[in-house]
């Protein structure tokens, strides 16, 4: 039975982890977090998208066990790292994860094993700055003593018909030895696997995933504001031109983007590329059309509240809610933050609201929120309501005979459901 380190056990090593357990492997599961251990060892989920009678029963069966000890990597014939890339304020991407932990594992790698990353990163994060960080850690050559490989994660959190194995999977090593290595690493666990011919060019198949979704958000966001001008429905616009059956795919707009790819990942790349004395406008642009998207919105609850002679000063405000996309716990990201501090901003008093994440948590850029509690129950409580995630329980609400504003980030609310004073934005 082989044995598979996951580092960092978080929405995109967690599935892995137990996508592995399931193929026949032997999983020691490492976070720096000792909660997600301890609550792994007890077959608890802590993802509301897994359900935890498959934990029980995995880590029963001794195929998965979860610690914080980087040396247990020892035991293990491959690492995959599953950490974090976030960028800072200036946009410059942040490997201190990738390479702290290369630094701790190093010295714990066996002769032959198998080390692959699956964060997303620019080009030359894992035949460069990886490469090098094991290699000073270890004392071994990547491709001589130890395999060296890139496959970059394709989660899609909260879609039920997502599953880890069954999604294609770049692969790409170091060298062709190196490929083989990763190819036999996951074959097991993945039904199809697409091999690359370097690991800069599987890095960037994964930028180019992420800032196609970019751009393509940042046009329909546009296009939302210029249709408003002209009086035309942008949702309308988009449903007709669903009906084309070739050349076309649909976009939608929202409030801004969230989660930890979309409004981060195409940043990598043009940080790299200005190394390279190069340009990414339309990154550059789809970044500030997507950023400018809150304070849309909250400019129009403004005018909105305008209508029925109300100001945002003084105002009681709920957000309908706060993870990123619809019906999952993931925060991260979230443009809802955005809306709370404009409409706070403004002098108006703001509660949230949703059914999946009952306190905002700890988070890298808004920890003034910590701790801030989700609402219960929905009522009419208030001057104006907005909704930012169009979670499957607000779609069925009712709420024609509510006297509050409503501004629909998502087009949620169907018609006959909306109140008298409903604007979208």
């Amino acid at each position: 039975m082989q044995t598979i380190a996951i580092i960092g056990l978080g929405y995109v090593g967690l599935p892995l982890a137990i996508q592995f357990a399931r193929s026949g492997a032997h999983v020691i599961g490492i976070d720096v977090d000792p909660k997600k251990p301890e609550l792994l060892n007890q077959g608890v989920s802590y993802f509301k998208h897994i359900a935890s009678d498959e934990l029980r029963q995995i880590t029963a069966d001794g195929k998965l066990e979860a610690c914080s000890d980087m040396s247990r990597c020892t035991e293990a014939s491959a690492v995959v790292l599953c950490l974090p890339t976030p960028i800072n304020e200036n946009r410059t991407p942040d490997l201190s994860y990738i390479l702290s932990t290369a630094e701790a594992i190093a010295p714990h790698l066996q002769q032959g094993c198998v080390v692959v990353l699956e964060s997303t990163s620019f080009p030359g994060t894992t035949e460069e700055n990886l490469r090098q960080a094991l290699e000073a850690g270890s004392g071994m050559l990547a491709g001589v003593d130890f395999h060296l490989g890139y496959s970059p994660e394709r989660e899609d959190p909260g879609n039920p018909s997502s599953k880890v194995g069954e999604i294609p999977k770049l692969i790409a090593g170091l060298t062709p030895a190196c490929l083989e290595k990763v190819r036999e690493l996951y074959a097991p666990a993945i039904e199809t696997l697409v091999p690359m011919s370097s690991c800069k060019a599987a890095e960037a198949a994964k930028l180019l995933e992420n800032i196609f979704r970019s751009v393509n958000i940042a046009l329909v966001n546009e296009l939302k504001v210029v249709y408003e001008s002209m009086d035309i429905d942008i949702w309308e616009v988009i449903e007709a031109a669903k009906t084309k059956p070739f050349g076309y795919m649909p976009f939608y707009p929202g409030p801004g983007l969230g989660g930890h790819c979309i409004p981060i990942d195409p940043f990598y790349l043009s940080w790299k590329a200005r190394e390279l004395g190069q340009e990414t406008r339309f990154i550059e642009l789809a970044g500030e059309i997507n950023t400018s998207m809150p304070a849309h919105v909250v400019d129009i609850a403004a005018r909105s509240l305008e209508q029925v002679s109300k100001s945002v000063k003084g105002s009681k405000v709920l957000i309908l809610g706060i993870a990123y996309k619809p019906d999952i716990d993931d925060e991260r990201e979230s443009p809802s933050y955005a809306l709370i501090k404009g409409f706070e901003k403004l002098g108006a008093e703001v509660q949230f609201h949703d059914p999946h994440i009952t306190a905002i948590p700890k988070t890298r850029k808004h920890n003034i929120y910590e701790g801030r509690l989700s609402l219960t129950s929905i009522t009419d409580d208030y001057d104006l309501i907005v909704i930012s995630t169009d979670h499957r329980q607000y779609r069925s609400i009712d709420f024609s005979d509510y006297k509050a504003v409503m501004v629909d980030t998502r087009n949620c609310v169907t018609k006959e459901h909306r109140p008298q004073y409903y604007h979208r934005a």
